[in-house]
């Protein structure tokens, strides 16, 4: 499996007529250069556990990535040598690039999971967490791993305890708010919570498949991050691995972001800023299980309208960076996955809630 490293719409407008109001032209000039919406008056809605929802349009974009890993290596220098040829040659899943159509509009999470509603969740359900339930726990934050020099006894490539039952979502070995993301919790966790307000609530709420997250991240746009193509870009946007997180992971200091935004681990959502379509967190903070199964082929066969993914395989997607990523991994078209019990101090996801049909 993957382990996660330390780390346009427009619409169409016909030709003016020859005469028209001085007015009229300033006006639709107007209307050309203003944002299609602001951000404010996104449509927003709120469920039973306190989870907020945006109303993300429905729409057509492309998916994926056809970057060479020479041009990769070019704009992300300094990968570790020994990471450079393994982690370059698993990209070939983002390509081909391809047309995409989300034809119903959907409310997605403004947000990831917190810990607050996740408790909220296991309070009124009942469900016991997986890590609880088979008794192996999850994983923690080993400070002495973290900053074991390379080759020591201790060491571990990514530096966390586990698995052990000490651990778990309430307690990944760093502190968290009940305003952080949850993590810790499996695909089948995170299934079981959207099961639950399905019921209770009488909508259908669920993962957000694979095409249906990417869309939401690009939020009409086609580079690499929300705000652009740089990784500097992702300053103030995005929870990474920058200098604050460094301060326990001196073996990767070469790798951390040059801004320091004071979180060492998870940061409390909506930290920083949205996308164009109101969603905080889209890059970085925890990694967010999608609902895809995965297949590193599928995109060649991929159906232009809501691609569902693979029907069979026993792994599941899960897309957008943490806290410990660096930026080439929380790229808008970058794909991970894990079995569907795996649990981590870097996974958390975010709930879909599908939108009521159009009266007839």
């Amino acid at each position: 499996m993957r382990l996660p490293c330390p780390v346009r719409r427009t619409q169409a407008i016909g030709p003016l007529p020859r005469r028209r109001a001085a007015w009229q032209v300033l006006a639709l000039a107007a209307l050309l250069a203003a944002p299609a919406l602001p951000l404010q008056a996104q449509p927003t809605l709120r469920d039973g556990l306190g989870v907020d929802f945006v109303r993300i349009p429905a729409g057509e974009f492309r998916m994926g990535s056809d970057e060479t890993p020479a041009a990769l290596e070019r704009a992300f220098p300094g990968l570790p040598a020994e990471r450079l040829t393994e982690r370059l040659a698993e990209l070939a899943d983002e390509a081909p690039v391809h047309r995409v159509r989300i034809t119903r509009a959907f409310w997605l999470g403004r947000t990831e999971v917190t810990v607050g509603q996740f408790r909220r969740f296991l309070l009124a359900s009942g469900h016991v967490p997986e890590s609880v339930a088979d008794g192996t726990g999850g994983y923690g934050f080993d400070a002495r791993r973290a900053g074991a020099p390379v080759g020591a006894p201790e060491a571990r490539g990514d530096a966390f305890a586990g698995r052990d039952p000490r651990w778990s979502w309430a307690e990944p070995g760093f502190a968290q708010g009940d305003d952080h993301p949850v993590v810790n919790v499996t695909f089948n966790d995170a299934l079981a919570m959207a099961r639950w307000l399905s019921k209770s609530e009488g909508r259908v709420y669920r993962l957000p498949t694979e095409a249906e997250w990417e869309y939401a991240c690009r939020a009409g746009k086609a580079t690499r991050f929300q705000g652009g193509d740089e990784a500097r870009s992702l300053q103030g946007a995005a929870k990474l691995f920058e200098q604050t997180s460094a301060a326990d992971w001196p073996r990767w200091q070469a790798q951390a972001q040059p801004w320091r935004d004071g979180w060492r681990f998870t940061a409390p959502v909506a930290s920083f800023a949205v996308n164009a379509f109101g969603l905080h967190d889209m890059h970085g903070n925890v990694w967010e299980w999608v609902a895809d199964r995965y297949d590193e082929n599928y995109y060649a066969r991929s159906p232009v309208d809501d691609p569902q993914g693979p029907d069979a395989g026993h792994l599941r997607v899960r897309r957008g960076g943490s806290w410990h990523s660096w930026p080439i991994y929380a790229r808008c078209s970058y794909r991970n996955w894990n079995s569907e019990p795996t649990r981590y101090t870097l996974v958390g996801f975010r709930l879909l809630r599908e939108a009521d049909p159009a009266p007839r």
